[in-house]
């Protein structure tokens, strides 16, 4: 699809809140554990939305391990016009903040909660996003502070979640999806990761991680299942590059899963009712 060919609405966020001026839609990416490629997902969805003709941004709200932007082979330090706010970083055509841009690589984040949670509204708050269709918030793994943050500060339209088909890795991701129910963010569906493995020698397929673990889950919850992803050495590689596979190799079985999961997605959150409050991003 070519950009220009989405028309993009604005739909309800929590109550009590209002959408960002200048943004949308917001979406949330999270997951009940690490590992399960949470990041990769999010940054190929950001990059397979711009591919259907939508303004994306990426906030990367991991504080304690950014890892935006080296999957979107960023570095060097935003821009700040007036010493308050700063420019969001771009790559691929899309739009990216971390707390990553900020701080030296080598520098852990002994963080107690408080001042994670003060980083991430900060930097929701202060970059100067451009007139976005969607923001992606690449979420840390689980359910604690800077999730109920995003819930009760931040005008979330839907939530997606990530999870490998492995039993404890949806005994998990079922916890973030009860969380986001919880909080009244609507989970618009499941994103099922490194689903299966096919041999590059003889093309037979594995289901490493175990089969269907996302589609049971989705079944139970009553949320659809947006995608299954492979598990792809390439998708790895790409990633650790800086130039992610729905860039890198756009006609790859892997780049067109993704694509088809962000169509499912934007269907999806269509569904949704639209924000009663205008907002200033035009349509494309």
């Amino acid at each position: 699809m070519n950009a220009g060919a989405l028309r993009v609405s604005a739909h309800q966020v929590q109550k009590g809140l209002s959408p960002h001026p200048r943004i949308r839609n917001v979406i949330a990416v999270g997951s009940g554990k690490g590992g399960v490629g949470k990041s990769t997902t999010s940054v190929n969805l950001a990059l397979a939305l711009h591919k259907l003709g939508a303004r994306v941004g990426v906030l990367d709200a991991d504080i304690y391990g950014p890892s935006v932007p080296a999957m979107l082979g960023l570095s060097g330090r935003p821009e700040s016009p007036d010493n308050k706010s700063i420019e969001p970083m771009r790559a691929f055509g899309v739009e990216a903040m971390s707390i990553g841009f900020l701080i030296d690589p080598d520098t852990p984040m002994i963080w107690r909660g408080p001042m994670a949670t003060s980083a991430l509204t900060q930097l929701f708050n202060d970059t100067l996003w451009g007139d976005l269709d969607y923001l992606l918030i690449d979420l840390p793994p689980g359910t604690g502070d800077i999730q109920l943050t995003l819930s009760q500060k931040i005008p979330v339209a839907g939530a997606v979640i990530v999870t490998t088909p492995q039993e404890i890795a949806t005994l998990d991701a079922k916890k973030a999806l009860k969380m986001f129910e919880k909080v009244e963010v609507p989970v618009l569906g499941i994103v099922e990761n490194m689903a299966m493995h096919t041999c590059s020698s003889c093309g037979h397929v594995e289901h490493l991680f175990g089969e269907g673990g996302g589609q049971r889950m989705a079944r139970e919850y009553g949320v659809p299942l947006l995608g299954s992803l492979p598990l792809d050495i390439a998708i790895r590689e790409q990633a650790d590059a800086g130039t992610p596979i729905v860039v890198a190799e756009p006609e790859s079985t892997a780049a067109l899963a993704y694509l088809a999961a962000a169509r499912q997605l934007v269907d999806e959150l269509a569904k949704r009712p639209r924000a009663s409050i205008p907002i200033s991003a035009s349509l494309i």
